[in-house]
């Protein structure tokens, strides 16, 4: 369904095609075979497996030339699916580090990049500062501190990634008291691998706007009434739920009860190539399941515009660009 698309989560190292992690892993002469299958797909089983896949696949990502490359990789994977608009998470935990100076130099090289990709494909891409949970919160701090030195029209969010068995929310408050008061807008992961309290801790905790995933709030139908009414934005991600075995069938996933109970729901697709999704895979997966059509899917575009963190002269544009699109 070649729609026009806004993506409000995206792990721009998750988002790496394996090839051109195989690619760089020969360059380096580094050998990571071990996270590939025979078809030099990315391999894993389970969540706990899939985070060091992840960080595995990250490892030979060194430099801000090779974050250039994946960067501009990732954008051409993503335009092809129909995205006009992206916000990507980044960390400096795997873009130097969490050192400023080197922080400082891997984002120049990924906004250059993203400017290329918006004049060869007219893709928008905006970034979003992501602390890895599992990491800590001392870690995070210093995350929240290289956000903060580079906060402005271009890295507009702040939020929060990771194993959610890792801490609570509340232990990153001072990370997200500091983001916020550097004018980032706020998302966390939760209600993914841990249940509903986990998306409650998150609202309350770290007074975020967004919640990555969330789906578990539907366990709770309570709580799923205080999203609705808060209007907190779910950036959910069916395609990724099914492949790590959180539901077992996109039929199954509870995207569209929490739609009908009023929660503003956006779609995503997280991690894509270890998923073996695309943007444009997840409109089809979802059509199939709800007989959801068109206009369902302009709705949800434009929901995920509104909540999108960029300044208000990108938003009018991408606002545009969907309206135009749905003429």
């Amino acid at each position: 369904m070649m729609l026009p698309k806004v993506e409000l989560h995206l792990h721009l190292e998750g988002a790496a095609p394996p090839g051109f992690i195989r690619g760089l892993a020969a360059e380096k002469h580094v050998d990571i075979r071990r996270i590939f299958d025979e078809r030099g797909n990315y391999a894993f089983a389970g969540f706990k497996h899939f985070l060091k896949v992840y960080e595995a696949a990250t490892s030979v990502l060194t430099t801000p030339e090779d974050y250039r490359r994946l960067t501009l990789a990732v954008l051409e994977e993503s335009a092809a699916a129909g995205v006009i608009y992206t916000e990507a998470f980044l960390s400096p935990d795997f873009c130097g580090g969490r050192d400023l100076a080197a922080w400082r130099d891997h984002l120049s090289a990924i906004r250059e990049a993203a400017a290329e990709a918006e004049r060869r494909d007219g893709i928008v891409m905006r970034g979003i500062v992501t602390p890895v949970r599992h990491f800590g919160p001392e870690k995070a701090r210093e995350v929240a501190l290289c956000a903060c030195e580079t906060a402005g029209d271009w890295l507009v969010g702040f939020g929060l990634g990771g194993d959610e068995s890792v801490c609570e929310p509340r232990d990153f408050a001072w990370a997200f008291d500091a983001a916020r008061e550097a004018g980032l807008r706020l998302t966390a992961h939760a209600g993914e691998w841990a249940g509903p309290e986990s998306v409650r801790d998150a609202i309350r905790d770290l007074g975020v706007e967004r919640i990555g995933h969330g789906v578990r709030a539907i366990e709770d139908l309570a709580l799923v009434d205080e999203i609705a009414e808060k209007e907190i934005v779910l950036e959910v991600c069916p395609g990724s739920n099914v492949a790590l075995g959180l539901y077992p069938s996109v039929r199954a996933h509870p995207i569209h009860r929490l739609r009908e109970r009023g929660v503003k729901v956006t779609i995503s697709s997280d991690d894509p190539p270890f998923f073996h999704t695309t943007m444009e895979r997840e409109y089809a997966m979802l059509a199939e399941a709800f007989d959801w059509d068109e206009g369902v899917f302009a709705e949800i575009a434009g929901t995920a515009a509104r909540a999108a963190f960029c300044d208000a002269e990108t938003l009018d544009k991408i606002l545009k660009r969907l309206e135009s699109a749905n003429a």
